[in-house]
């Protein structure tokens, strides 16, 4: 029994009613019909498993950067970071993951620090595959401050986006201004679909390429001292 309750995945807190509502209308789908019953149970086992919590293997080091999401590096670029946030507004390099419909959608922060600006944003709700749904797309920003510093002193701030997609219409938070951000923590949710940007100083290198699966609070994207180059070839999942 206990190996069983092991292999089973924790569920994060935002999917208990909707996953009621699930097992519900599956019961009552069942009494007018097999057939019918048995697409519904269909979604409600992709109900649960869209809510699936896994506990993660954090790298060690406050000079890492890991992905703040499951799923698939769509883009790595040149670009500002939202304007809504108290950061200089320069050229960063923003490195974007794609959120599926079957990804885990628990996000985890990306680097130790503290958390200086949060700021939303309402937009649109195009797919967050696309490029410019990091600019006109219902999105949550937030702004943080290392704890690594470097030979100088220097503290390097970044800035974590997270989008909502086509089918996402909620954006859920837990994460004030002020708190402290250790990585790999859970910091809220999103549903359904959608992306995580990572705005970089552009000295740093990514350490992922794009169409890489990359999975949330593991995969390091980049490291603040420099001295590791190589792209990290991130978890299968």
């Amino acid at each position: 029994m206990k190996s069983i309750r092991e292999s089973i995945p924790d569920l994060h807190k935002e999917g208990y009613i909707i996953i009621l509502g699930f097992i519900i209308a599956t019961i009552l789908c069942f009494s007018f019909s097999v057939v019918l019953g048995s697409v519904a149970s269909v979604l409600t086992t992709w109900c649960v498993c869209f809510f699936r919590d896994p506990s993660k293997n954090v790298p060690i080091g406050d000079n890492l950067i890991v992905s703040a999401g499951d799923g698939v590096v769509c883009s790595i670029s040149k670009a500002l970071p939202p304007a809504e946030l108290d950061i200089a507004q320069k050229e960063m390099t923003r490195v974007s993951v794609f959120l599926s419909v079957f990804d885990v959608h628990v996000n985890r922060l990306p680097m130790d620090g503290t958390v200086t600006d949060a700021q939303y944003h309402a937009g649109k709700f195009i797919s967050a595959s696309l490029d410019k749904s990091s600019d006109v797309n219902e999105r949550h920003s937030l702004v943080i401050k290392s704890s690594y510093a470097d030979n100088k002193g220097a503290q390097t701030s970044i800035a974590v986006v997270r989008i909502a997609g086509l089918i996402a219409r909620r954006i859920v938070s837990d994460i004030e201004i002020g708190d402290n951000s250790k990585k790999g923590s859970r910091f809220g949710i999103i549903k359904f679909g959608s992306r995580v940007d990572i705005y970089m100083p552009v000295t740093c290198v990514p350490l992922v390429r794009v169409g890489q699966r990359v999975c949330g609070g593991e995969t390091v994207i980049a490291d603040l001292s420099g001295k590791n180059t190589h792209v990290y070839e991130g978890e299968k999942i």
